[in-house]
């Protein structure tokens, strides 16, 4: 269903060109990985055979002229020039673990000018947090790797809200889960800069474990946790083939910012660690997440817009969201919208990735008290394939967060108001996508009676569950009132209008869906006739 013929041709395009790498993405239908490896060769260097979908070519000359082929096609790029390329050693960086380097790292970046590079070469370099400045690039090469200084008494805070001189204008810097809230600087710290790129296959370590990032995460000690990359109202942002690994909280949070490229990266967390979010793009529009490869302790994409202050009086919708080619493993949700949307999200694309043992595959949450600006809309879903996902598609207006999660306003399931106060969700659309090894639920979706989900439209959905002995009950949505599932296939209330088109569930318990306050049910070959298995 998802798997195209392209022979021995196999087009690209360009994704990031520096001055000595290439990255290309091909353009297929496959998820994450060619149906066969893709034989590359870029000028005189040898061909080599890759198996992923995006692809960097490294260890070439700046300011040079290219041809790069793959398997036949021919295309001509030039690197980038620059003007020096600093080295932090010659800034007095040791690289070996033990010493302080900030302020070696940090000269090394104040002093860069403009279409220069700063470069982190092989070793480890203990740093506190670092500040960006415009017209930046960092290489952290192979073998090099960023670590966070343990010690959070050398980390500044970033007040959440300052007020300006006249006290109507105000200046926001910290964050907290979408409120306005003291935070402490990241190890990469970005504040109103632009035109900033760090790339290479070298590692960014936040060392929380060795500190106490996350004992006691819920209670905030001084300021709330630092995240491991955070862009606070950048633009022109690009992180490229970067791991990035143990961050205190959420590892890579760009906040009121736009045209942010992630590329390549490979994120990772323990499952244990708490609220290590792979990548949470808030209030941001024009965000590519590409060929990258996560696995954390929370959820692995979480796309916000803020609560209820911030929407209404720094509103910033985020919008034009794409993930590409990623494979998602092990966290809560592969890809989440919510619960921090009172700013409201649209157009967010989702295609050709893999989604791996997470709880969640699409995770929509909200609640509540977001507010009318916050509106969710014109959500895709796209050619997926989720692998032991054991709930792959939840919609919840009811998510149980916040101080008042389980008051009688959150919870209610009897029609209120409809005020300023009330979320929406418009438009939610799930297509051409495998689902195998569920075990809860594919599909449940719960709206507010006031403010019914407004359409989701499945289509072309292949899915299964385990064998039912393997099969383990669980709430599928985050509310109180609802009881536990297992194997159950389409469970919805409060929707105003469900599409099921070409939908197959194999080993369901169900012989229909489970649907209730469903105004409009288009409902096209759906089968539900296998048996659950023995």
């Amino acid at each position: 269903m998802m798997e195209q013929d392209y022979g021995d041709n196999m087009n690209f395009d360009f994704l990031d060109i520096e001055p000595d790498s290439v990255t290309i993405e091909l353009d297929n239908a496959d998820c994450y990985r060619p149906a066969e490896p893709v034989t590359v060769k870029v000028g005189d260097k040898e061909a080599t055979q890759y198996d992923t979908n995006v692809i960097t070519i490294d260890d070439l000359a700046e300011g040079t002229k290219y041809s790069i082929c793959v398997n036949g096609i021919q295309k001509d790029f030039c690197t980038l020039k620059q003007t020096v390329l600093l080295n932090v050693r010659q800034f007095g960086a040791l690289g070996d673990g033990r010493h302080n380097d900030t302020s070696a790292v940090q000269c090394a970046i104040n002093a860069c000018p403009q279409d220069g590079t700063v470069l982190l070469p092989k070793g480890t370099y203990l740093c506190g947090p670092l500040f960006l400045k415009d017209d930046l690039r960092i290489k952290i090469d192979s073998g090099a790797i960023l670590k966070g200084d343990p010690d959070r008494a050398h980390y500044p805070v970033l007040p959440g809200m300052t007020l300006g001189c006249d006290e109507e204008y105000e200046y926001n810097l910290g964050t907290w889960e979408g409120n306005p809230l003291s935070c402490f600087a990241s190890l990469i710290t970005g504040i109103n800069v632009k035109n900033v790129c760090i790339y290479g296959k070298g590692c960014i370590d936040g060392n929380a474990a060795e500190g106490d990032w996350w004992q006691d995460a819920k209670v905030k000690r001084t300021a709330w946790r630092p995240r491991l990359l955070y862009f606070c109202r950048c633009e022109n942002v690009t992180v490229n083939g970067i791991k990035v690994c143990n961050s205190p909280s959420w590892t890579v949070h760009p906040y009121y910012c736009d045209n942010i490229n992630l590329i390549g990266m490979t994120i990772r967390n323990p499952d244990n660690s708490p609220n290590t979010d792979g990548i949470d793009p808030e209030s941001c529009q024009n965000v590519n997440i590409i060929g990258t490869d996560i696995s954390v302790g929370d959820d692995c994409i979480a796309i916000k817009s803020g609560k209820y202050y911030m929407a209404r009086n720094h509103h910033k919708r985020t919008e034009n969201i794409s993930v590409r080619n990623c494979i998602l493993n092990h966290g809560h949700g592969s890809v989440t919208i919510g619960s921090e949307c009172a700013g409201g999200v649209r157009n967010v694309n989702v295609k050709r990735c893999i989604f791996n043992e997470t709880d969640r595959g699409l995770r929509i949450k909200s609640r509540r008290g977001r507010g009318s600006l916050s509106v969710l809309e014109d959500i895709v879903f796209e050619n997926i394939i989720m692998e032991s996902v054991r709930m792959p598609f939840t919609v919840n207006m009811f998510y149980f967060c916040d101080p008042d999660g389980h008051s009688d306003y959150a919870q209610s399931k009897e029609a209120l108001e409809v005020d300023e106060m009330t979320p929406r969700i418009s438009s939610i659309y799930a297509r051409n996508i495998v689902c195998r090894n569920a075990d809860v639920c594919i599909f449940a979706a719960y709206g507010l009676p006031e403010s019914k989900i407004g359409y989701v439209s499945l289509e072309n959905i292949d899915a299964a569950f385990k064998p039912k002995a393997l099969q383990k009950s669980d709430v599928p949505l985050m509310m109180d009132g609802l009881d536990p599932m297992k194997g159950k296939a389409i469970f919805a209330r409060n929707v105003s209008k469900l599409k099921l088109n070409n939908i197959t569930i194999c080993g369901s318990m169900d012989s229909k869906p489970d649907i209730l306050e469903v105004d409009d049910i288009e409902e096209y070959n759906l089968d539900f006739s296998q048996a659950v298995s023995k």
